[in-house]
């Protein structure tokens, strides 16, 4: 009877690593971000130990197909197959490393009270991972895109052309992080910074992915886009990023 009641709560689903912790001499508390089960947390035992079958694929930013079992508090990893080895190549690069770790963050805060968007968070930050991985862009606009396509998908989609506020067409030259993004002159509240027009299509095309507009962008719009991305982040999250202060800017 316990083993029929053990197999019935068994499930299969692909989840890329987040965070993961100590518990006890050799054991592990995994958190994971999966593909149809939203986040989850889970133990894997033994994971700490040299002869453990499950390795490096329960290291953090890395993709696997797992087999769980669902359990009262924490679930159980009962196996673990590697799909994605992006942990490995991340973690040798410092500035590629504090991307990930901002991101898995932002992934983790997002989906930790909203599981609809869950699937869609997952293929995000995978492809995200992938391309840090594999240094197809620079890593601070890997993790602009990122950020800014997260909070879309979580419902909080910046508009970069009209007015945030009032729908008027633009191009417009004031920033709102509690608006919504660019806002005209008559919604505009007093102090909005007026980034450069470049930086603006910046924002834009690292929202969109035309990526030939970003990987041409200037160093001075990449900064000015991450302080602007940074603080609707935070101000929509409403709470500051640890890795996020971490991450190196050039």
């Amino acid at each position: 009877m316990a083993q029929h009641s053990f197999a019935s709560r068994a499930y299969r689903d692909d989840a890329v690593v987040l965070r993961t912790h100590k518990l006890g001499e050799a054991d592990r508390i995994i958190t994971l971000l999966t593909k149809h089960h939203g986040q989850v947390r889970a133990v894997a035992k033994g994971v700490r130990r040299t002869s453990s079958r499950f390795g490096a694929r329960l290291e953090p930013f890395m993709v696997a197909d797992l087999q769980l079992v669902s359990g009262k508090t924490l679930d159980i990893v009962t196996q673990a197959v590697a799909k994605g080895a992006y942990g490995g190549t991340i973690a040798a690069d410092y500035g590629r490393y504090t991307v990930a770790a901002a991101m898995t963050e932002t992934a983790e805060k997002l989906t930790d009270v909203d599981g609809e968007s869950g699937t869609a968070q997952y293929n995000l930050l995978v492809g995200a991972l992938a391309s840090l991985s594999r240094a197809e862009h620079a890593a601070g606009l890997i993790l602009d895109s990122y950020l800014l396509r997260a909070l879309a998908t979580g419902g909080w989609a910046p508009s970069f052309t009209d007015c945030a506020r009032c729908g008027l067409p633009g191009p417009h030259n004031a920033f709102s992080a509690p608006l919504g993004g660019m806002v005209c002159a008559g919604c505009r509240p007093p102090g909005s910074p007026a980034p450069a027009a470049e930086t603006v299509v910046l924002l834009a095309a690292l929202l969109t992915g035309e990526w030939a507009t970003a990987d041409a962008s200037l160093p001075a719009h990449r900064k000015e886009a991450a302080g602007l991305v940074a603080a609707y982040l935070q101000w929509h999250l409403e709470r500051v990023l640890k890795s996020l202060k971490h991450v190196e800017r050039s």
